[in-house]
């Protein structure tokens, strides 16, 4: 048994016996009656036998196709009888007469050989013993390619024999075969284009059929998932019950012991209870021997073998004697009234047990009997087997000195007076020991007086005793009847009413266990509900902390990565814009030479022919023009300068004023000798004390940003910015100024 193959359980046995039914006749051969033609070939055959002139026709067998389909026929062996397996069981056969022979050939060997071949047998099947079935050989035309051989690559087993999957899959070779049969020649570049989208389209279609394909086998792979997974879940539900049902018998055989010793501890305590009852006072009583022998439940009658009485020991003395059995006249007279059949056996021959049959064949009994035979002998060597004895040690083993046994009392001499009063004594215990043997002898013969009676009445030969010996026992067999009946009834009504009851309190007692468990269940299931509603709000509540983390690391991430694009984006941009800016001055500073440069060409081309026809006139106003175009503006520009300087050394002074108040007198005294030394080397003006105070303050900054206020700063912010505001203008004014002079 496979599912149990390693289980040592009595209820689960890891093998079986069984037998197994086999018929001898091998199924191909054919039990039908071979009819008057088969007899008449048999007759034949024999006459042959005795007369050699007598021709039988040919017969001409159909071809057996040994090495074709009916070769699994020819692989069987016949079931030759073993005189060993039946060492038992051995039936000694008659002799068999020999057949009528003709005389001319009766001492001639024309029997053939003694043993015959009747057949062949074998364990092995044809698809064991054969890997692929036959398949002829073939020879293949020069130009032609038959269809079948691209069939070449399927087997047996591997396609063969042929299913829905087979059929399909040689219908779409038919059709790619057909397919490329219509694909267009490569001669030119129009049909190879042709060519080369009708086979796109096949792959495309051959990779669509690929998918199908591919899901179908993952639908069956699914299915056959699902039964497995289904499978096992039967598997482990089995296993479960299995489980539990096992528990319940353990428990339930717990349940029994524990109230069968509950039922014989309640007996034994009842039996102690009557005891003291009928005793409450603890008295002691003296042996009332009057009382035991009218009771015939007492010791005396029916002791208790715990005590050391068996009853059995003395079985003889109830033993029936009879006259004609015990005697050597009544035997013979018991003999001589016996019929003749009972003193005189007739012995049968037994016939011979035959085990094998015509053909050659054990008996299925036989064989039977030979197999209980063997595992009969196998269980006896088993039970008879003889322990080993017990090999001696190889090591020292330590011997024990016995005790010694302690010295022999001696026993004073008694007294002769002594020793005549403790004779008097046991034979005084003799004397009573025979009388009451000799009372309870009486008691017996008078109790057991319908017994002697009884066995009185076997020897009584008259027919009147008989007659009246008839009746007192019909008398007492009717009032034994109605005593039975009256009993039988008493018992059935008992019964009747002790069924009613014990139904009833085991309705009740029913009714109340099912409710406790009821209500433990129902205890038990309103504590699982509460346990697991106290973790489903746990769960909650930690989930919803995941939550919140999750989302606000979420958030987190998102504006990270919102940082990240925007960083990306801007980077790209500014990028952008400087390529595109770089690009745009490259481009414009080359546009401008180009067009500085063409421009120069046309003014120098001009220039040359005014030269070369220009007049005095002409040359006294273009000087007029330049001396009116440059000298004058550049005055101009000078007096402007000149202008935006003196309002600057105003604010300039003033700025000087708020931020150096203190420190003023200072600062004159330090800018004085450079004033002087500068005026002596450039010849400015004042200007130049301006110009070095606010080198003083630049140079010094760090001093008085301590104690600048507020207002400080905001003025003096107010200044460079007018100041940087009219550099600018001026810067501006300059610019375009020397651009026609630059040009």
């Amino acid at each position: 048994m496979f599912r149990n193959m390693f289980s040592s359980l009595i209820h689960f046995p890891c093998y079986s016996l069984c037998l197994e039914g086999r018929d001898p006749v091998p199924p191909f051969i054919d039990r039908r009656w071979r009819g008057r033609a088969q007899q008449r070939l048999e007759a034949l055959q024999q006459l042959t036998v005795a007369q050699s002139s007598l021709q039988i026709p040919q017969i001409v067998y159909e071809d057996p196709e040994v090495s074709g389909r009916n070769r699994y026929k020819y692989f069987a062996r016949p079931l030759i009888p073993s005189n060993k397996l039946l060492s038992l069981n051995v039936a000694y056969a008659t002799a068999k007469k020999e057949p009528y022979v003709h005389s001319a050939t009766r001492n001639s060997k024309v029997f053939g050989p003694k043993l015959r071949t009747l057949g062949t047998q074998t364990d092995y099947r044809d698809g064991e013993a054969q890997t692929d079935p036959y398949s002829p050989e073939y020879v293949v035309p020069s130009g032609s390619v038959p269809e079948l051989l691209t069939l070449a690559t399927l087997t047996w087993g591997r396609g063969l024999p042929a299913g829905l999957a087979e059929v399909e899959m040689i219908e779409r070779a038919r059709e790619k075969r057909a397919w490329e049969a219509t694909l267009p020649a490569m001669d030119n570049a129009s049909q190879i284009a042709k060519r080369r989208k009708m086979m796109d389209d096949m792959e495309r279609k051959e990779w669509a059929f690929r998918e199908q394909e591919i899901e179908k086998l993952q639908e069956v792979r699914l299915e056959v998932l699902k039964k497995l997974l289904w499978r096992r879940e039967e598997n482990q539900n089995e296993l479960d019950t299995k489980r539990l049902y096992d528990h319940w018998q353990n428990y339930q055989k717990a349940k029994e012991e524990k109230i069968k010793k509950i039922q014989h501890d309640c007996a034994l305590m009842l039996r102690k209870l009557i005891a003291k009852r009928n005793n409450v006072m603890g008295k002691l009583e003296r042996r009332d021997i009057i009382k035991e022998y009218t009771d015939f439940a007492s010791q005396t009658y029916a002791p208790l073998s715990r005590i050391g009485y068996f009853p059995d020991n003395h079985s003889e003395c109830y033993v029936v004697k009879n006259f004609y059995l015990n005697t050597f006249a009544g035997l013979c007279e018991l003999e001589a009234s016996l019929p003749s059949s009972v003193t005189q056996v007739k012995i049968k021959a037994p016939k011979p047990k035959y085990t094998t049959t015509k053909t050659g064949f054990i008996k299925r009994s036989a064989r039977l009997e030979v197999e209980l035979a063997q595992v009969h002998q196998a269980l006896l060597e088993k039970k008879n087997k003889v322990k080993e004895p017990k090999k001696p040690l190889h090591f020292l083993e330590k011997v024990e000195k016995p005790v010694p046994r302690p010295p022999t009392p001696i026993l004073e001499k008694p007294s002769i007076e002594e020793e005549e009063t403790e004779l008097a004594v046991i034979y005084l215990q003799k004397l009573l020991r025979g009388r009451a043997i000799q009372n309870m002898m009486f008691e017996g013969k008078e109790k057991r007086l319908e017994l002697i009676q009884e066995l009185r009445t076997t020897h009584a030969l008259q027919e009147d005793q008989q007659l009246l010996l008839k009746a007192e026992e019909q008398m007492t067999l009717s009032l034994q009847q109605q005593h039975d009946f009256q009993m039988h009834k008493l018992s059935s009504m008992e019964n009747h009413l002790a069924r009613e009851e014990g139904r009833a309190l085991a309705n009740i007692f029913d009714f109340l266990s099912k409710e406790l468990v009821r209500l433990q269940e129902e205890r038990k299931i309103h504590a699982f509900v509460m346990l697991a509603e106290r973790q489903r709000r746990m769960r909650e509540a930690e989930e919803s902390g995941r939550r919140q983390v999750e989302e606000r690391r979420r958030q987190e991430e998102d504006e990270i990565f919102k940082q990240v694009v925007k960083v990306h984006q801007s980077t790209i941009d500014s990028y952008l814009e400087d390529i595109i800016l770089s690009s745009m001055e490259n481009t414009a500073e080359e546009q401008a030479r180009e067009e500085i440069q063409r421009m120069a060409v046309e003014i120098n081309d001009i220039a040359y022919e005014m030269e070369s026809c220009r007049t005095r006139l002409q040359s006294e106003e273009i000087v007029a023009e330049l001396v009116y175009d440059f000298l004058i503006p550049e005055a101009e520009k000078m007096s402007i300068r000149e202008k935006v300087k003196q309002s600057q050394r105003k604010h300039i002074y003033a700025a000087h004023q708020i931020i150096h108040r203190g420190t003023e007198s200072v600062v004159a005294d330090l800018a004085l000798p450079q004033e002087t030394s500068a005026s002596e080397i450039k010849g400015d003006p004042p200007a130049g004390t301006a110009s070095a105070a606010l080198s003083g303050t630049a140079a010094g900054p760090s001093a008085a940003d301590s104690t600048c206020s507020a207002t400080v700063a905001r003025e003096l912010a107010k200044l460079l910015c007018e100041e940087s505001s009219g550099e600018t203008a001026v810067n501006a004014s300059d610019g375009s100024d020397k651009d026609p002079t630059a040009s």
